[in-house]
């Protein structure tokens, strides 16, 4: 389980997480939505470790890791995979080199061994015969997809995403919603997804949690979400806005 306690975040003078508390069970799929700046990938970012909060308490497996030296925090981030917004695949790196790149770096894993989970890993993300291309040659739902393999490369306990459908059409945006629908239910990994897209929201999640103004502020299931009172989350999930546009002729 992962549970985060009052965490507080500053940039400077901004204050981007105000008290976030949640916990996320084993095995489930939870969906964290919020407006753009609600501090949904900074959330993220702090979770795995990247990020270190200013004050309040995140457990990993029921271990405190806020103030973990790095060799400790190491062990640790070992057990996750993330997929980052752009895929962030190395340019200069083969696909087959950005999905062992994890695995050559945190594993003593034999060659022969590397080859058989890339192989492996592109099966689970509907790829095959693209392990020397390069970034370059992948179209963008391509790299999300080999992003992901990369993210489940070293076997991960969670599976961490940021806005895995961001700058996909439809029709792409579904197959990766569907590829974290299947991973959940293949590798059994528990998976917070941080997106805009409401659609993919709906069909991923066994929970879905709202962030705003640095806190959560509402949390269920998908049809408790679509069915809320709450005025912030229905203004979110219907897209609308309070801001009257005046238009010039």
């Amino acid at each position: 389980m992962i549970k985060l306690s009052n965490v507080q975040k500053f940039f400077g003078k901004n204050h981007v997480l105000r008290g976030t508390d949640i916990e996320i069970y084993d095995g489930e799929t939870i969906t964290v939505i919020g407006a753009s700046g609600s501090g949904k990938s900074v959330m993220l970012k702090c979770i795995v470790g990247l990020l270190k909060p200013e004050s309040g308490e995140i457990y990993i497996d029921e271990r405190e890791v806020t103030k973990l030296e790095d060799e400790q925090l190491w062990d640790i981030q070992k057990r996750f995979g993330f997929l980052f917004q752009g895929a962030a695949l190395f340019d200069s790196l083969t696909v087959a080199e950005n999905i062992s790149f994890g695995m050559r770096n945190l594993t003593k894993v034999s060659e022969d061994d590397i080859t058989d989970r890339v192989k492996w890993c592109l099966k689970h993300v509907g790829l095959k015969e693209i392990e020397n291309l390069k970034p370059s040659e992948l179209s963008g739902g391509m790299k999300k997809r080999v992003g992901l393999a990369r993210a489940i490369a070293t076997e991960p306990r969670y599976i961490l995403y940021d806005e895995p459908t961001t700058g996909l059409d439809p029709i792409k945006a579904d197959l990766i919603t569907d590829l974290i629908l299947h991973l959940q239910k293949e590798l059994k990994v528990t998976s917070i997804v941080v997106t805009h897209d409401m659609v993919a929201a709906y069909k991923v999640s066994n929970r879905i949690a709202m962030l705003y103004d640095g806190k959560i502020v509402e949390i269920g299931s998908p049809s408790d979400i679509q069915n809320t009172k709450n005025p912030i989350v229905r203004q979110f999930i219907e897209g609308k806005t309070e801001e009257k546009i005046t238009y010039n002729d």
